[in-house]
C-alpha cells in the first residue's frame, strides 16, 4: 500500500506539473501547416489568418520552422507578407540562420527533425483590432525547396 501510495503521489506530480506547462503557454495563435513532400515551392505560400483583439498589447511574432537534418543550406531566406483587416499589404525579405558555421543546427532537434520559432517582429503592436493574415513565401534560389517539413506562425503577448 505504501507503494501504491508513492506511485500515487508521484502520478498526480507529473499529471499537476503537465497541466501547469500547458496552462503557461501564452500564444494567441501556434499553427504550422504541413508543406506537401517536404518540397516547398515559390508558388506554394503558407496562408495563416490570426485574429487581433487586444491593440493595446505589443506582440512578438515568431516563424515556425522545421526541416529535417537532409536540409542542405544553414540559412533560409523567406517574403513574410502581412495583409491587414483594411486591405493594407507590407512585405519583408527576411534571413534566419539555422545553423553554426560548423553545421551543427541550432533548433532543437528529435530525430531526423529540427524545430526553429524565428522571432521576426518583436514588440509589434497591431494599428487595428480584426484578421491579420500573414503568409510566408520561400525565397531561396532552389524550386522547390527541398526537405522543409513544416511552417507556420506563433503571436505571443509581450511579457
Amino acid at each position: 500500500m505504501n507503494n501504491l501510495g508513492s506511485i500515487s503521489r508521484i502520478a498526480g506530480i507529473i499529471l499537476f506539473a503537465a497541466v501547469f506547462t500547458a496552462c503557461t503557454d501564452n500564444s494567441i495563435v501556434d499553427v504550422n501547416k504541413e508543406i506537401d513532400s517536404r518540397n516547398w515551392s515559390y508558388i506554394k505560400k503558407i496562408s495563416i489568418p490570426v485574429k487581433i483583439e487586444d491593440t493595446g498589447k505589443a506582440y512578438n511574432l515568431f516563424m515556425n520552422l522545421r526541416h529535417t537534418a537532409d536540409y542542405k543550406y544553414s540559412n533560409i531566406f523567406v517574403l513574410i507578407k502581412q495583409i491587414n483587416p483594411d486591405g493594407k499589404r507590407t512585405t519583408e525579405r527576411k534571413e534566419f540562420q539555422l545553423a553554426y558555421p560548423d553545421g551543427e543546427w541550432l533548433g532543437s532537434g528529435a530525430g531526423n527533425l529540427y524545430t526553429y520559432q524565428l522571432l521576426f517582429r518583436e514588440k509589434y503592436v497591431f494599428p487595428s483590432p480584426g484578421i491579420y493574415t500573414f503568409e510566408f513565401e520561400q525565397n531561396m534560389r532552389d524550386n522547390p525547396l527541398r526537405e522543409i517539413r513544416d511552417v507556420g506562425i506563433r503571436v505571443e503577448p509581450v511579457k
